[in-house]
């Protein structure tokens, strides 16, 4: 009796879940994720235009990681919720992942490209109450990107008519959750530690092309990287032994190797060792 029980309750929670909704929820994260390529496009030409840096680095430069990371983001979501069966594309849970997401998404950019053109710092800024509780919504956003990611990846484990190989869909449950658990722990140690760096940098230019990585302390950002990315990496790893016909158990090692990469780069920013060293 309690196993039948059991057996009905989740079957009860699973058809609220898929309650139908008015939007696609495919289809809000592929219109997010174009606005984020226009977003790209457009912070490239104020790249090009407008000289200001703060730091040693331009002012659009923050904004322009921050759109293309968006654009990988919701083009992956949106990836998954296309190939999800009929009833999860179209339910009230991924229509709400997307509206959620899209909202963390514009106040987000709004943000950063606003203290950008005032040639001010968007993270880590909290030198006046208006600046601190900004930074404090910025938290909340990302932790709202968090849990949509965890979500989309346990819909797509628990959609049995879901169009993914095993290998896939194993890559994108570990995937997603890994990148929920890895970036909310990184996440977590940046906020504490007040700054991305464990030291303090003396030469500016120091740094990696790009991406920014201090090449002479500690920088917890390349551990927020690899956090960010096992949603793509393993997913991907997934795709690729259904292709090879491999079992896709080996999902499994993959993830807990990229599980131990990131904790191993984390320790060493911790330790005020840089990924590459000057």
């Amino acid at each position: 009796m309690t196993v039948r029980r059991t057996i009905h309750a989740v079957r009860a929670v699973g058809a609220v879940l898929r309650k139908p909704a008015p939007w696609d929820g495919a289809q809000l994260f592929g219109r997010f994720a174009v606005a984020a390529v226009g977003s790209t496009v457009l912070t490239l030409g104020m790249l090009a235009f407008d000289d200001r840096t703060l730091g040693a680095e331009s002012i659009w430069l923050k904004p322009l990681k921050f759109s293309v990371s968006f654009a990988v983001l919701f083009a992956t979501l949106g990836y998954v919720a296309r190939r999800l069966s009929d009833p999860w594309c179209a339910s009230w849970t991924v229509a709400t992942a997307g509206i959620a997401s899209a909202a963390a998404f514009i106040f987000e950019m709004a943000y950063i490209v606003a203290q950008a053109a005032r040639q001010e710092p968007s993270h880590f800024n909290e030198s006046t109450p208006f600046h601190a509780f900004m930074y404090g919504l910025m938290g909340i956003g990302a932790s709202t990107l968090m849990a949509v990611i965890a979500l989309m990846g346990i819909v797509a484990w628990l959609d049995a008519g879901a169009r993914f190989g095993k290998g896939a869909r194993l890559g994108i449950w570990l995937g997603f959750l890994l990148t929920a658990a890895l970036t909310s722990w990184v996440a977590g140690e940046l906020a504490g530690n007040g700054g991305r760096y464990v030291g303090m940098p003396g030469d500016p230019h120091a740094r990696l092309p790009f991406l920014g990585w201090s090449r002479e302390v500690g920088d917890l950002r390349p551990a927020h990287f690899l956090a960010l990315h096992a949603m793509q990496v393993l997913p991907a790893a997934g795709y690729a032994l259904d292709r090879l016909g491999a079992d896709a158990r080996f999902v499994w090692i993959g993830a807990i190797s990229y599980a131990l990469l990131t904790a191993s780069v984390f320790t060493q920013a911790l330790q005020g060792v840089p990924l590459i060293g000057a």
